[in-house]
């Protein structure tokens, strides 16, 4: 289907820092009709090439992921940063589904936003990419790419997780709610954290029976994506982890 004739709204184009780094940033509806705003770098005009969906931590935006998407870019993989209806900003970057959410008088609490994970997930697939879409969640977001992966396996070909927990005890959720869903987890998925968060992980990532990765730094790291962010000195332990999982487990 020709881009003119996609579901979405461009709202901008323009360049940001880093080789082949265009990005448009488009809207599509959540599941429940809310319009989700997302930043697409796709600077690899192949379908078929590796889609990598980019979901934020709590408070943050799509924003957690300019820096990020370029290199991932390079790496070769195409990427979707997305605004979660959960979260605010970072880097200068307004979270815009959170106040379309807010202004609507929706929940904005971390579970209303597992939708916007699955409708992310199945508008990659629908319209921006023929080959592997994959799933990678910073905090929050990095439990829910889990229960997704679990529950939803068709979603997704691949699952990159940074700092998740239990975090949903409080919101009516059982205590091993993410460890449940992990354990039905079909595609390959790494994980990381901060040194300090490891025992935060541990049971869910035991119990995941796909093929696995794991990276626990020997310095003190960092929570969620933001652990690559170049400002960080031992951001090339995570880096260094994640492409080599990558690369192992699902080409680009």
């Amino acid at each position: 289907m020709p881009r003119s004739l996609l579901p979405v709204t461009l709202l901008c184009l323009g360049l940001l820092a880093g080789p082949a780094s265009a990005v448009e940033t488009i809207t599509f509806p959540s599941r429940d009709g809310l319009e989700i705003t997302a930043d697409l770098y796709a600077p690899h005009a192949d379908k078929t090439t590796p889609l990598i969906v980019l979901f934020h931590q709590a408070g943050w935006s799509r924003g957690e992921y300019r820096e990020l998407a370029p290199w991932l870019n390079d790496l070769g993989f195409n990427c979707l940063a997305v605004d979660q209806r959960s979260g605010r900003e970072v880097n200068d970057t307004p979270n815009a589904t959170a106040a379309r959410a807010e202004a609507a008088d929706k929940g904005t609490s971390y579970l209303d936003a597992q939708q916007d994970l699955t409708a992310a997930l199945q508008y990659a697939r629908a319209h921006l990419a023929t080959g592997k879409v994959i799933a990678w969640g910073s905090s929050y977001s990095a439990a829910l790419v889990l229960v997704v992966a679990g529950t939803q396996p068709e979603l997704v070909d691949g699952v990159l997780s940074f700092s998740p927990g239990e975090y949903f005890g409080d919101l009516g959720k059982p205590d091993n709610w993410v460890t449940t869903a992990a354990r039905k987890i079909k595609a390959p998925t790494f994980v990381t954290s901060a040194r300090s968060e490891r025992d935060n992980w541990r049971g869910i990532y035991a119990g995941i029976k796909a093929a696995k990765s794991s990276f626990v730094p020997n310095t003190k790291g960092n929570h969620g994506s933001r652990a690559l962010w170049l400002k960080f000195p031992d951001n090339e332990g995570y880096r260094k982890a994640v492409q080599a999982f990558l690369e192992r487990f699902l080409g680009g």
